[in-house]
C-alpha cells in the first residue's frame, strides 16, 4: 500500500508518542533551543481585516511638560521674592527769580571785567542757594577768585545777609557783593562797588 500522506492530526500523534519516552535532559535542551512564544512579538497591523487596531502607548508620568513660550496664550506666573523699586528721583530746586531790573550775578561779572577790575574763575553755584546747599534763599551766585556775587528775589534779603556779613559785603539793591573768601585787596574794593552802582 502507497502512504501518500499524513494528517495533520497523525503527525502530531506520531511526534508525541516519539518523544514521550524520552527523559528530562532533552526537554531541557528542546527548551533551550525551542524560542518562547512570547519572545516573538506580533506583528503591526497592515490593515488587514479582522486585525486589531495598534494601540498608543500610555503618556509617561515621568514626562514633564515644557514652560509656555510668550505669546502662546498661557498665564504667566511672576517670580516670587520681594519686590525692588526705584527710588524716586529728587525734586529739582526752583529758586526764587531775581526781580525785575536787578542786574543778573552773571552781568555784573561782566562789567567788572569790561571796567579792568580781575575776575578770575569765574564759576556759577546758584545751586547753593537752595535748600541742598547754603539755603540763603538767592536767586543767582557767580563766584570769581576776586569776590562773590549774590543776587536776591528783594532787597529786604539782601539787606539781611549783607547785615550779616557785616563789613566783608556791600548790598545794591538786590545785588551783594561778598569778599569773605575774596583775595580783593580793602583798597580795590570801592573800584567794584563804583561799577555795580553804575549797573543799578
Amino acid at each position: 500500500m502507497t502512504i501518500r500522506s499524513l494528517p495533520a492530526v497523525g503527525v502530531l500523534l506520531f511526534v508525541a508518542v516519539a518523544t514521550a519516552g524520552c527523559g528530562s535532559d532533552d526537554d531541557a535542551k528542546r527548551a533551550s533551543v525551542t524560542p518562547s512564544v512570547s519572545s516573538f512579538s506580533a506583528p503591526a497591523a497592515t490593515g488587514l481585516p479582522g486585525a486589531p487596531a495598534p494601540s498608543a502607548a500610555p503618556p509617561s508620568s515621568d514626562v514633564v511638560a515644557p514652560p509656555p513660550t510668550p505669546g502662546s496664550g498661557a498665564p504667566s506666573v511672576p517670580p516670587q521674592g520681594p519686590t525692588q523699586r526705584r527710588p524716586a528721583s529728587p525734586t529739582p530746586v526752583v529758586l526764587p527769580q531775581r526781580p525785575a531790573g536787578a542786574p543778573g550775578a552773571t552781568q555784573v561779572v561782566t562789567a567788572f571785567r569790561a571796567a579792568g577790575l580781575k575776575v578770575p574763575h569765574p564759576k556759577d553755584q546758584s545751586v547753593d542757594c537752595g535748600p541742598d546747599g547754603l539755603g540763603l534763599g538767592c536767586s543767582e551766585i557767580v563766584a570769581t577768585d576776586a569776590v562773590t556775587v549774590y543776587v536776591f528775589p528783594d532787597e529786604t534779603s539782601a539787606s539781611d545777609i549783607a547785615e550779616t556779613w557785616g563789613g566783608q559785603s556791600y548790598r545794591r539793591g538786590a545785588v551783594v557783593l561778598n569778599y569773605l573768601a575774596a583775595k580783593t585787596p580793602a583798597a580795590d574794593r570801592p573800584r567794584y562797588e563804583k561799577v555795580l552802582d553804575g549797573l543799578g
